[in-house]
C-alpha cells in the first residue's frame, strides 16, 4: 500500500485548524450577508460578490474535510 498520500499528525492538525478558520469566516460571511439583506438598500452587486466567496470558501472547506477523511478512517 502506498503510503505516501497519508498524511502526519502536524499536517492533519495543520489542515484541522485551517479548516476551522475557514468555517469562522464563512459563518462571518453568512452574518455580513445577512446584515446586509436587512438594509434598505441593497448593494446587489457586493451581495452577489459575497455569496460567491462564501461558496467558494465552502468548496474550499469541502476539499480540506475530505483530505482529512481517509486519514481519520485509517
Amino acid at each position: 500500500m502506498d503510503n505516501s498520500n497519508q498524511l502526519n499528525d502536524e499536517e492533519c492538525v495543520a489542515l484541522q485548524e485551517q479548516v476551522e478558520r475557514l468555517k469562522l469566516e464563512h459563518r462571518d460571511l453568512d452574518d455580513v450577508i445577512h446584515q446586509i439583506s436587512l438594509d434598505g438598500y441593497i448593494d446587489q452587486l457586493q451581495l452577489k460578490r459575497l455569496k460567491k466567496r462564501k461558496l467558494l470558501l465552502k468548496d474550499r472547506i469541502e476539499k480540506l474535510k475530505s483530505r482529512l477523511l481517509p486519514d481519520i478512517l485509517a
